[in-house]
């Protein structure tokens, strides 16, 4: 086999190694987005199929044990008050409080509680925009002339 030839096999195993590679670690990628309520209500249809569900924390159910790095934690369905029990075996996300949302990827146990995989933190009022009720145009306007006179 000549050089040349040597290397192009080389560098297409190196490729497919670093797709194969890419795939495996993206299980998000085949998950399903379903609500709390679907997924209790559908137990059977979503048996050892990776799901993804969000909902608001219950922090009066947290209970965080580092020694063993496991997370336990009720997540609640705003619309149905619809609760599912969390277990994670994982690093606690940083803003894990009240009034946060929180996104969880894994699978639903024979017993009812989640177990997730992945556990994503986010903050409602960090996204979401001033009301537009209370803008004031002019105010605005002026603020916008006073940095173009600087």
């Amino acid at each position: 086999m000549s050089k040349n030839k040597k290397i192009i096999f080389g560098l297409s195993l190196v490729a497919a190694a670093i797709m194969i590679m890419f795939f495996a670690t993206m299980p998000s990628a085949g998950s399903k987005e379903i609500t709390i309520e679907e997924l209790l209500g559908q137990k059977d249809n979503y048996k050892d199929e990776y799901v993804m569900t969000q909902g608001l924390l219950n922090e009066d159910t947290i209970k965080w044990d580092a020694d063993k790095i496991e997370l336990t934690f009720e997540i609640v369905e705003e619309e149905s008050n619809t609760s599912l029990p969390i277990t994670y075996k994982g690093v606690k996300p940083d803003n894990f409080s009240e009034d946060v949302i929180v996104i969880v990827e894994g699978f639903l146990q024979g017993n009812g509680v989640f177990e997730a995989e992945k556990v994503q933190t986010k903050c409602p009022s960090k996204y979401e925009g001033e009301d537009t009720a209370n803008y004031d145009a002019q105010r605005h306007k002026n603020l916008n002339e006073d940095k173009q006179d600087e």
